[in-house]
């Protein structure tokens, strides 16, 4: 370990691995509101938020706060994953709906520590964003394909192995729950225009 007179303590947060500070003052210099998007074992979690010197700042409107988790697509008919590459989507568009409504209308995306990969969760998430009509700069080439943004791609598993033991072991927490893998593209649809036209 370094030490010695002109070595420096980092920050606590870079000492943990939470923050990389380069990548956060570039975010920072912006001064436009960032839409901080997190994955965790169940759940896609987003909110919009501003620099504060005092700690960063939710951004908020008659006590209204721009935060959403992907558990709230419950209340809009969606009983499948939360933590899927869809769910991710409809977050995007949940939240996008809800800043367009208290009049933010651009932002940039805040993803961590994750690695920006190509096609990833964040990225659908960042797609339903856009597709709502908030402003994000973006390179559309980063975006999930479509049918992995509608489940297209799980409904043709579920079809190649369905009626064998694969299909139970697979798609068990469905079948327990009476959820019909096959039927998440149509879902989807489904969700995705009572969440726009609510």
């Amino acid at each position: 370990m370094a030490t010695g007179p002109r070595y420096s303590v980092k920050f606590r947060r870079r000492r943990e691995g939470k923050t990389n500070y380069k990548r956060r003052l570039k975010l920072i210099l912006s001064k436009k509101p960032r839409v901080v998007v997190r994955k965790t074992n169940r759940y896609i979690i987003a909110h919009v938020t501003m620099f504060d010197k005092k700690g960063d700042k939710i951004v908020k409107k008659d006590d209204k706060a721009l935060y959403v988790t992907s558990k709230e697509l419950g209340k809009y008919g969606w009983n499948y994953s939360f933590k899927s590459t869809p769910a991710a989507y409809l977050t995007g568009l949940l939240l996008g709906k809800m800043m367009k409504e208290l009049g933010v209308e651009e932002a940039i995306l805040d993803i961590g520590l994750y690695r920006p990969i190509k096609g990833c969760k964040l990225y659908a998430f960042l797609k339903g964003l856009v597709d709502i009509g908030v402003n994000v700069p973006h390179d559309p080439e980063i975006f999930p394909d479509e049918k992995r943004i509608t489940g297209e791609h799980i409904k043709e598993y579920a079809e190649s192995i369905k009626g064998t033991e694969k299909f139970e072991k697979q798609f068990s927490y469905y079948i327990k729950n009476n959820l019909d893998p096959t039927k998440i593209p149509e879902t989807f649809e489904k969700v995705k225009e009572k969440i726009v036209k609510e």
